[in-house]
């Protein structure tokens, strides 16, 4: 088995990496759909909705569960990680987007005599979700896990 076939045939990967590449669709058509034009950094960019990093961890906890079980170390592990990745989603990087927004504005109204050089670029406010967010990507995620297991024959 090459390189490439090991990965496509590793479920727990694949879940995961279409939780991923599912909610980045969704997020660019959502954004799309409400700003009547297509901007292809949402294919990649974080924040928005659904969370595709909520979708990615949850698609692979809950792969970890059907193929190996709630008891084991491999459903732990991932389940700790993303309670950690979906907590800060909506906790520091959250607060991070918000920040960016306030601090775009003040460099917008530019009360300061900075050098017009120094600030060629906005911070990125979207950078943290709403909980409504985080729970559209987690959903998202247990629906391709299972899809994702029916897929592989693993339910």
């Amino acid at each position: 088995m090459n390189f490439l076939d090991a990965l496509l045939a590793n479920y727990m990967l694949m879940a995961a990496v279409m939780g991923w590449f599912s909610a980045q669709v969704l997020k660019t058509a959502i954004d799309a759909y409400f700003n009547k034009s297509v901007n292809w950094e949402r294919m990649t960019g974080s924040g928005g909705m659904p969370s595709s990093h909520s979708s990615l961890v949850v698609a692979l906890t809950v792969s970890a569960a059907l193929q190996y079980g709630l008891e084991s170390p491999y459903f732990a592990v991932c389940f700790v990680f993303s309670s950690v990745v979906m907590y800060d989603a909506t906790g520091v990087r959250r607060e991070t987007g918000k920040q960016a927004v306030i601090l775009n504005k003040i460099l917008l109204d530019n009360p300061f005599d900075w050098e017009e050089d120094e600030f060629e670029k906005k911070l990125k406010e979207y950078v943290g979700h709403t909980p409504l967010q985080v729970l559209a990507g987690a959903i998202l995620g247990i629906i391709i896990a299972y899809i994702m297991g029916a897929m592989y024959h693993i339910i």
